[in-house]
């Protein structure tokens, strides 16, 4: 069972542990009710780390993309974000996703946990039609959700840019001065 960089953490924190999608991960602190009661009123932070990510980059990275899923990846700017479908040569959903546009040639699929190991399959069989570089970074990268309405006024706290101005399915790179996705 694998567990997140958080976990002992977690633990620490009294946090009640399950099996999800092969992860050791936390459902609660408290109560489900009180927890989501907080998050609507205030701020909650979730531990995504389980879900997947892989990196494709290449001259040919956006056609390989744009193969891959549902949506016009083209109209994807960088810095922006995009909720797609990952489809296969029928057009026939494999798993939704998020696919981030990190540079021109270059974008994060973030997958969901429990398909990580299918859609690796599947990426990397289509990948020789268009010889992009892939990496599966799920093991290395850690995400955090932070969720309500006291979250802008949380996380602009670790950062000189704006958040007000940062618009839905956008992002930017550096938080606390460490390179983030």
């Amino acid at each position: 069972m694998k567990r997140t960089v958080l976990f002992d953490r977690h633990k620490k924190l009294n946090a009640k542990i399950v099996n999800f999608a092969g992860y050791m991960m936390p459902i609660s602190y408290s109560s489900v009710n009180e927890e989501h009661i907080h998050v609507r009123n205030k701020v909650g932070i979730f531990d995504v780390s389980h879900m997947g990510e892989f990196e494709i980059s290449g001259l040919n990275s956006l056609e390989f993309v744009q193969y891959l899923c549902s949506n016009d990846i083209s109209k994807i700017d960088v810095g922006k974000a995009q909720y797609n479908c990952l489809t296969n040569e029928s057009g026939g959903i494999i798993d939704d996703l998020i696919v981030y546009r990190l540079d021109t040639d270059k974008f994060l699929l973030v997958v969901n946990a429990s398909n990580i190991s299918k859609n690796w399959k599947w990426i990397t069989s289509i990948n020789e039609k268009f010889n992009c570089s892939i990496s599966n970074l799920s093991d290395d990268i850690s995400l955090l959700a932070i969720q309500g309405p006291e979250a802008e006024s949380l996380c602009q706290k670790h950062t000189d840019k704006n958040l007000s101005t940062l618009k839905n399915y956008s992002f930017f790179m550096v938080i606390c001065g460490i390179e983030i996705y």
